[in-house]
């Protein structure tokens, strides 16, 4: 009897063991079947097999390039007052039967414009500071005119620096051996570092008044990703308008940091569904339709009740959508697309209800928390100016982690103002149609003389 008891003992032991396995099993197997369609993983993880795999594109039946009644982009001539020399050039024979041609001008000749670039070389201005001893024995040395930087490069040359380093995200190395190569300049790589501290000061008070403003907007997406520093982990963070991006990087994405960073809590935000946002009021937020699409289509591949709502969730979702993308395209009313959202809405949270009640991981609580965020899902159907995906922000996003991928992230607090100061003069200045490197110059120089910074806020 006893032994019999030890093999029953023994027998519940493998059991349990058993059903770990199993679930470690299926836990890895769903890990595995990740992907971009899926999860939040981005597309450049996927392997080529799920590229492969991803849904192909119907054919439209036209051909590539241009379309019938396409507006075509011209070559755009430099003005006047950028040629340098004009040269008419004429026929000297027929180019049938060889008569000589006189030199008679058309009215309308063909134009043709070669840009160059003149030959690059550094210029230098010379400042000699004088000592003079007074009567008393005191000696007095003179002192820089307003507007000199005290060290040895440009206003040019530092605008210059800040964009090849922020922008083109090279390296220091790869930026001092440009410089030597292209404009002759010899420059230390402790010249370099200290040329980024000044641009990143330079531009602070603008990026600041931008953050305000841009907090001030009545709709702002929000989106974070990963840093880091020196090693250490830290948290990336851009706010984006239409008109205006900022970014920062925090210590970390915990609500209290962040709160910290948004200090002012006005108008509609457009972000993911992260519980740091919780001190944004529910009916002002629009949590992005794009993960909720790919968290339907992870419920999708489950097995039994549960793939069964993922895909109910997930084909319904798409009805919505090619609804809205038809009254994006003034193809359908807004009037029409908001009746179709109620019954949809209706739809989704039955499903949603019904995946919050199966014990099913990964489906019970996620259905729970879409559901909490429920008055957070439909602000696009009643307001034209929101979007339902938060894809700006991403894309806003994007340009940092190249850089952060190239570089590794940063070494110091100086280096992330640096990277979020510039990121935010140089994406805003893009939405606004506005030359980089001449705002970064009229910057520059607002900071040696100690005038106002330039503001990157301007009507488009």
């Amino acid at each position: 009897m006893e032994a019999l008891l030890a093999r029953v003992e023994q027998l519940e032991t493998e059991n349990k063991r058993i059903a770990t396995l199993e679930a470690e099993n299926a836990e890895l197997r769903r890990k595995l079947g990740e992907n971009s369609s899926n999860s939040s993983k981005p597309p450049s993880s996927d392997s080529p097999a799920d590229r492969r795999n991803r849904p192909k594109e119907t054919p439209t039946g036209t051909p590539r390039g241009g379309q019938r009644g396409h507006k075509g982009h011209k070559r755009t001539f430099l003005p006047a007052s950028k040629v340098r020399s004009s040269t008419h050039c004429f026929p000297t024979e027929c180019r049938r039967c060889g008569e000589v041609l006189p030199k008679r001008r058309d009215p309308d000749p063909l134009r043709h414009q070669v840009v160059d670039i003149p030959k690059v070389e550094p210029t230098a201005d010379d400042y000699w500071l004088h000592r003079v001893t007074c009567s008393c024995g005191e000696t007095t040395c003179g002192t820089l005119p307003s507007g000199v930087p005290q060290g040895m490069l440009g206003v040019q040359v530092l605008a210059l620096i800040a964009v090849l380093t922020a922008d083109g995200h090279m390296s220091r190395r790869k930026v001092q051996s440009l410089l030597a190569t292209v404009f002759g300049l010899d420059v230390s790589l402790g010249a370099l570092s200290e040329s980024e501290q000044i641009v990143s000061d330079a531009v602070a008070p603008a990026v600041e008044e931008a953050r305000v403003h841009v907090l001030a907007d009545n709709v702002k997406h929000l989106d974070a990703t990963g840093w880091f520093q020196a090693g250490a982990r830290r948290s990336l963070w851009t706010l984006a308008t239409g008109t205006a991006t900022v970014f920062g990087i925090l210590a970390d994405g915990a609500r209290d940091t962040l709160r910290g960073w948004l200090d002012r809590v006005r108008g509609v935000l457009v972000s993911d569904r992260g519980t740091q946002f919780g001190f944004w009021a529910m009916e002002r937020r629009q949590i992005c339709w794009a993960h909720l699409i790919r968290n339907f289509a992870s419920f999708s591949e489950m097995r039994g009740r549960a793939g069964e709502i993922g895909g109910d969730l997930l084909i319904w979702s798409r009805v919505l959508f090619h609804s809205w993308h038809r009254v994006r395209d003034g193809t359908e009313s807004r009037a029409n697309f908001a009746l179709l959202a109620s019954k949809i809405r209706a739809i989704l949270e039955v499903r949603l209800e019904e995946g919050a009640g199966l014990r099913v991981r990964m489906l019970q609580g996620a259905c729970r928390d879409i559901l909490q965020h429920r008055d957070a899902m439909w602000l696009f159907v009643s307001d034209p100016t929101v979007e339902p995906t938060n894809n700006h922000a991403e894309r806003e996003l994007r340009d940092l982690v190249m850089w952060r991928k190239v570089s590794g992230g940063t070494q110091s607090d100086r280096g992330n103002e640096f990277a979020a100061n510039l990121k935010s003069v140089i994406h805003t200045c893009r939405k606004q149609r506005r030359p980089v490197m001449a705002y970064l110059s009229s910057a520059i120089r607002a900071a040696l003389r100690n005038r106002k910074t330039p503001s990157l806020i301007v009507s488009v």
